[in-house]
């Protein structure tokens, strides 16, 4: 083998030994957002604004949105689509959804600024909802995308681990589609890279 091989070989051992000891295992997918042991106090439920950039979402948004305006959870919870100059009726649809479950007072529909330079486009209408929502003053700000549906007690987890942790910030990675065959074959190869970003347990 010639010195550059062994060179490389070397080097990709280093590598290896360093993800697998000093990685945050990140193979590991045990950490899950599950029911707390002990909830919340019933008296104490911090307010939560949901904020969701929205391009062209019309066709998921009676499900996704939906799940939103459903969850489980005895506090202030609103809700801003920021509406990223959508050209399939997404505001609408939107607007819709909530009044068909007899939410509207929980949903604010808004329109996305036009793109100033050096932001990409979902950065600068997250950044819009949450100066939006902030004349609130709202405990939590749940940032979330508009093709996520939510379990019911989602909301009602994520407050509870960030209370009872005393969190700044909790984070938790979706259940991606994986039925198709390319989803089957790219799917786990991209979460497997992912967790080598960002291990689950740190």
């Amino acid at each position: 083998m010639s010195t550059f091989g062994i060179a490389l070989a070397g080097l990709s051992l280093i590598i290896w030994l360093y993800l697998l000891v000093f990685r945050g295992q990140f193979w590991r997918t045990d950490p899950q957002l599950e029911a707390s042991d002990s909830p919340l106090p019933t008296s104490f439920f911090p307010s939560v604004c949901a904020v969701i950039p929205a391009r062209n979402e019309a066709e998921l948004l009676p499900i996704t949105l939906r799940s939103l305006l459903m969850q489980d959870y005895d506090g202030p919870l609103s809700i801003i689509l920021v509406d990223d100059h959508s050209t399939d009726g997404t505001a609408a649809i939107a607007k819709d959804t909530a009044e068909a479950i007899g939410k509207t007072s929980q949903l604010q529909v808004m329109s996305a600024a036009p793109l100033p330079s050096g932001w990409s486009g979902k950065l600068w209408a997250m950044d819009q909802g949450i100066q939006a929502a902030s004349t609130a003053s709202p405990d939590y700000f749940l940032l979330t995308d508009a093709d996520i549906e939510h379990s019911a007690a989602n909301v009602r987890r994520l407050v509870t681990q960030a209370v009872q942790q005393d969190l700044d910030l909790t984070s938790v990675m979706v259940r991606l589609r994986c039925e198709s065959f390319w989803e089957h074959l790219l799917i786990p190869a991209f979460v497997f890279f992912f967790q080598k970003l960002y291990p689950f347990r740190w």
